[in-house]
């Protein structure tokens, strides 16, 4: 397993030495010590030499539910885009059994005495074929999170956050938005008034442990320092779970989720008032998706 996470293990030490180098001072005029001081202030905490990994994986129990078919007859354009009838994507279910979509994140254990450099890149969230893509992102506090129109239909990005403040974006061509979140938040629905079945979340740390799940149900949630961690796993329809996870210099910790579709009757989804995936624009009532 641990084979599966060693590549972005290796480029996550490998970008942590990039930029440590890159921001330590030299280069064009006028840096000079001010410029190795802010070099100073945005080099990662972590220290790679005594650092150890946490990689989640997430299964689904039993036979995966059948997701809904979205009516994009209102939208010829979208649905031309489809060979079959595009499904609801609530509960994505791979080939081995794997969840995907499940947002995965160290909850307790970080040293509030850390301060983490915001990450230069954007994470994007496209419109394609009317729906999000991903429907699951992670981002730090402070960064760039950029909304894009691929279809070239009129959208809007109309996020409910509890923490942060909300916004409701217009997209009516091929374009990009940035925006971004100053505080802790999980999670950050997302959803378009113009397309009612598009639905997304967005989970806000202010560190950089946490992750996705894709088809396999696998997640890299990082190097750590080493400690005693609590891991909590998010999904939409399922709510959240957590461990307790160890971890030691230079050895990746294996933590384990496991949801099954029982799950569904009794979860506390925490994030902003659900939305019904299904009628344009509509609202879902409390609890309900």
């Amino acid at each position: 397993m641990r084979d599966l996470f060693g590549c972005g293990r290796a480029m996550l030490m490998a970008t942590a030495a990039v930029f440590a180098t890159a921001c330590g001072g030299g280069g064009e005029a006028g840096g000079g010590m001010e410029q190795e001081a802010a070099g100073e202030e945005m080099a990662s905490p972590v220290d790679m030499a005594t650092a150890g990994g946490i990689n989640a994986m997430v299964m689904f129990e039993g036979m995966a539910p059948e997701m809904d078919a979205i009516d994009m007859a209102s939208e010829p354009a979208c649905a031309a885009r489809y060979t079959d009838t595009p499904m609801t994507e609530e509960v994505v279910v791979g080939g081995g059994g794997g969840l995907a979509n499940v947002f995965v994140y160290v909850r307790e254990g970080v040293d509030p005495g850390m301060s983490f450099p915001t990450p230069g890149g954007a994470v994007v969230m496209d419109q394609v074929g009317c729906r999000y893509v991903p429907r699951v992102v992670g981002v730090q506090t402070g960064q760039d999170l950029t909304f894009r129109n691929s279809d070239g239909l009129p959208h809007n990005i109309n996020a409910s956050p509890s923490e942060n403040r909300g916004f409701n974006i217009s997209q009516p061509v091929n374009m990009d938005t940035n925006r971004s979140f100053p505080l802790a938040e999980v999670m950050v629905p997302v959803r378009c008034d113009v397309h009612g079945w598009m639905s997304a979340y967005v989970g806000v740390l202010d560190h950089p442990f946490h992750g996705v799940t894709d088809m396999q149900g696998g997640a890299d949630l990082g190097m750590l320092p080493p400690g005693d961690y609590v891991v909590e796993a998010w999904h939409e329809r399922y709510g959240t779970q957590t461990a307790s996870v160890t971890v030691t210099t230079g050895e990746t910790a294996m933590v384990s989720f496991s949801f099954s579709e029982a799950m569904a009757a009794n979860a506390v989804v925490p994030m902003g008032e659900p939305i019904d995936p299904h009628g344009p624009g509509a609202h879902a009532a409390p609890g309900a998706h």
